[in-house]
């Protein structure tokens, strides 16, 4: 029996639905069986708990052998923090799955994640890294680069769309393999139960290192038209970007993240999506 955590958020359901496509059982963790009813319906079996209440986890958490965990506290808020959720919580589950026995454990963490970043979501999944390795649970830990999803149609699509100027930060010209979350999906479903994978850090990123710049660049091929830029320096406010948005990408342009994919995609045998196609994809998309 597989359980995935964190199965209602973007990532986690795009994983629990390709493995349900697959035939696997899987579990799905939820806190309400408002969150658990879409995937129920396709075949998931929920149960309830809460990453901050270690005794539902032991419950939840027996018959299983691999956990799959994308869960975070990103976009919740109330009193799912980074020191509840991403430190605590994830730590609940790591020894809750060491007490039921799990025979594998992939957990979703960020490219430069680690305990000493002075990013605080960052040094929570790298806290997690190292309590899971610690734990002595066979591990994968998944480490995928920025997001295509979260972020190109929000810095970019959403105001090149709206015939807004699209704002970077500093110069726009340090390079990250940006991943689309399809492409992550798809990496840890191919590392559950998968022997290469165990006991492995997989940095995942996209075809191509890119900087904002071709980020406009791919945007601008998709509309047919020119978009207007405009720079401000690092730290000065972002209107329309939600905490901690503004802080990270004045972050990205501190250092590069390039990630070459080229045997870890063909290993995986996953086909990596490109910005060009993902930029085409969210312009034909209605606002």
């Amino acid at each position: 029996m597989l359980m995935v955590v964190g199965a209602t958020g973007m990532l986690g359901g795009l994983v629990t639905r390709e493995l349900l496509r697959q035939r696997l059982p899987v579990r799905v963790l939820a806190r309400s069986p408002e969150g658990a009813g879409p995937l129920a319906a396709e075949g998931a079996e929920p149960v309830y708990g809460d990453l901050k209440d270690p005794p539902s986890l032991a419950a939840a958490l027996r018959g299983v052998d691999t956990v799959v965990t994308t869960a975070n506290s990103a976009m919740r808020g109330g009193d799912d923090t980074i020191q509840t959720v991403d430190i605590e919580g994830n730590r609940h589950l790591v020894d809750a799955a060491r007490s039921a026995g799990v025979r594998q454990f992939v957990f979703v963490s960020a490219l430069g994640a680690g305990a000493d970043s002075p990013v605080p979501l960052m040094q929570a999944k790298g806290r997690t890294e190292d309590h899971l390795r610690a734990s002595g649970i066979p591990y994968t830990i998944v480490a995928p680069n920025a997001f295509m999803e979260v972020w190109a149609p929000r810095v970019v699509g959403a105001p090149a769309k709206a015939g807004q100027p699209v704002t970077l930060v500093g110069e726009g010209r340090r390079r990250h393999s940006f991943i689309s979350m399809w492409d992550v999906a798809k990496f840890v479903v191919k590392a559950v139960g998968n022997s290469a994978a165990v006991d492995r850090y997989l940095p995942i990123g996209g075809p191509q290192a890119l900087s904002w710049r071709d980020v406009v660049a791919a945007y601008e091929r998709a509309l047919g038209r020119p978009i207007p830029v405009r720079f401000v320096a690092p730290g000065d406010p972002l209107p329309g970007l939600p905490d901690p948005m503004p802080a990270l990408l004045a972050g990205f342009e501190t250092y590069d993240s390039p990630v070459d994919m080229t045997e870890l995609a063909h290993a995986f045998d996953v086909q990596l999506t490109t910005l060009d196609e993902f930029a085409r994809e969210d312009v034909a998309t209605p606002r």
